[in-house]
């Protein structure tokens, strides 16, 4: 049987992901997933045990992590992670922590600022997960909000927050993926509106903590909240003399200096770009603040803006004496290893998203869209949605998922006149966010599950349910728009299913907190 191209290619990630969910342990199940994978490739290419070996080892687990993007993501989870120490050991998040607890009263009060923080953090979604754990994870634990619902709650406003904020690096990648000559964030703007994924998984969040709804198995973490300890970064600091600066200084550092990187690795600062023939040209700085976060390399730019950021955290720790200089040195390696086991967790799933695509994963789902373009056109956005969150929820990639179904919807809509491209392509990115927010393969839910301190899988299957209701609703919120091509109407449909469900939901929860 031919594997390369066919639905065997995805069965490495989905007995991968079956494994996680079944088995509560994510590593081994990323490595069977590898090893299957593997077997199919030698299997197909009838290259033997040493072919499996390669392909498994050299062209799997080496290359990936030696991929210079992945390595540059790996070096910003690193410096991040000493950051986090380094305000830890200040005192800035015991500080920030006890100025919470005066001014954030409720439980509710707490998941709304994670919320609002998560939203206002929109320039990266690995940034979004890993900073809004750290400032939040104090905060939430004080009001005993669960580990989980802390996760659930960075991991909703991280891709689906990023996926319509024109000035983020997933606008960025989204743009480098019309090759068509068309203006990349234009499409990307005009796109917004018709994310119904994104737009209702926000509504969701809100209305969830608003109405205090819990279902599914969050809702036996939400009720053990009730006997956690108060284990908050207080405990952690031994430093009495922390301020709230300690923590707020270098957080606008992280901002300032990850967004500098961004457009510096886009050009913003270079004199000469090269063009489209690859000839130096001059480059308009002062017009080119939107094009050169298009263009930007969000490996780059977070590596060398979160750099910054730490040298000038560590300098103002020296000259304030808020930490000796052997204390600060100490965050190294502390940070280094509290992002092993997310570091760990991403390698893994890379080299399971390399396999599948050896095996020709991509190719397969794009001959099931181009099947499906001539007939149904009207369903095409609510089917093209459906296949976008099955593969990126197989293969753990949204950005992977933009590169093979976008050009996919340019040419199946050439005109650019024709509300259905629009609709298509968003349908599109709102799919591919949907299935890497459901995939334990996902580095956006590993950065979630690390950024708020919990069990990965724990994380995973408390999330699912929520998410798959927002999905069921967008999928229908799709046909809808694939009708009447109206994007406010369209959303006041989805909004309006999703007030019907949760309205069925709480009742449900209260008959069955009364028995």
């Amino acid at each position: 049987m031919n594997i390369n191209g066919s639905f065997l290619s995805l069965v490495p990630a989905v007995i991968a992901i079956a494994l996680a969910l079944f088995t509560k342990e994510v590593y081994s199940s990323l490595f069977v997933g590898i090893v299957i994978g593997g077997i199919f490739f030698a299997v197909d290419a009838s290259s033997g045990f040493s072919g499996f070996l390669s392909h498994v080892f050299n062209d799997g687990l080496i290359a990936t992590t030696a991929d210079s993007y992945n390595i540059g993501i790996l070096e910003f989870l690193v410096i991040l992670g000493i950051m986090v120490t380094l305000m830890n050991k200040a005192g800035g998040s015991a500080a920030f922590g006890s100025w919470a607890k005066k001014h954030i009263k409720t439980q509710v009060g707490a998941q709304i600022a994670t919320i609002i923080l998560g939203i206002l953090i929109f320039i990266d979604d690995y940034f979004n997960c890993l900073t809004v754990g750290s400032v939040m994870r104090p905060v939430t634990d004080k009001h005993h909000v669960s580990r989980e619902k802390l996760a659930y709650l960075i991991d909703s406003t991280a891709a689906p927050v990023c996926i319509i904020a024109p000035i983020s690096s997933w606008a960025a990648a989204v743009s480098g993926f019309v090759t068509e000559g068309e203006n990349g964030l234009s499409l990307f703007i005009k796109a917004i509106p018709y994310n119904f994924y994104a737009l209702l998984t926000l509504v969701m969040i809100f209305a969830l903590v608003f109405m205090k709804i819990e279902y599914g198995p969050m809702a036996k973490f939400e009720k053990a909240r009730q006997i956690l300890n108060d284990k908050s970064e207080e405990e952690n600091s031994d430093n009495s003399k922390g301020t709230i600066l300690d923590l707020i200084i270098p957080i606008c550092f992280l901002i300032v200096f990850c967004t500098l990187g961004m457009i510096y690795s886009g050009g913003f600062f270079t004199e000469m770009v090269k063009d489209e023939s690859g000839n130096l040209v001059q480059n308009a700085t002062y017009m080119n603040f939107i094009d050169s976060f298009a263009s930007s390399d969000a490996s780059v730019g977070l590596v060398l803006g979160s750099f910054a950021a730490m040298v000038l955290t560590i300098a103002m720790f020296i000259i304030k004496r808020t930490l000796k200089l052997s204390e600060i040195m100490s965050c190294v390696p502390e940070g280094f290893k509290a992002m092993v086991p997310a570091i760990l967790i991403l390698v893994l799933a890379w080299s399971l998203k390399a396999t599948t695509d050896s095996l020709g994963a991509k190719e397969f789902v794009a001959g099931i869209v181009r099947g499906n373009a001539s007939s149904l056109m009207n369903f095409l956005p609510a089917i093209i949605f459906v296949i976008a969150t099955f593969l990126a929820f197989a293969t753990g990639t949204s950005w992977g998922t933009f590169g093979i179904l976008i050009p996919i919807c340019i040419a199946v809509f050439p005109e650019a006149t024709n509300p259905l491209r629009i609709i298509s392509i968003s349908a599109c990115m709102a799919g591919a966010v949907c299935g890497d927010h459901i995939s334990p393969i996902s580095d956006t839910t590993i950065m979630a599950s690390a950024g708020a301190g919990c069990n990965h899988v724990d994380h995973v299957a408390t999330q699912l349910p929520y998410a798959l209701s927002v999905a069921a609703i967008s999928f229908v919120t799709y046909i809808f728009a694939g009708f009447v091509q109206n994007a406010v109407l369209s959303m006041i449909f989805g909004v309006v299913a999703l007030g019907v469900f949760l309205a069925v939901v709480n009742f449900k929860f209260k008959q069955n907190r009364i028995k």
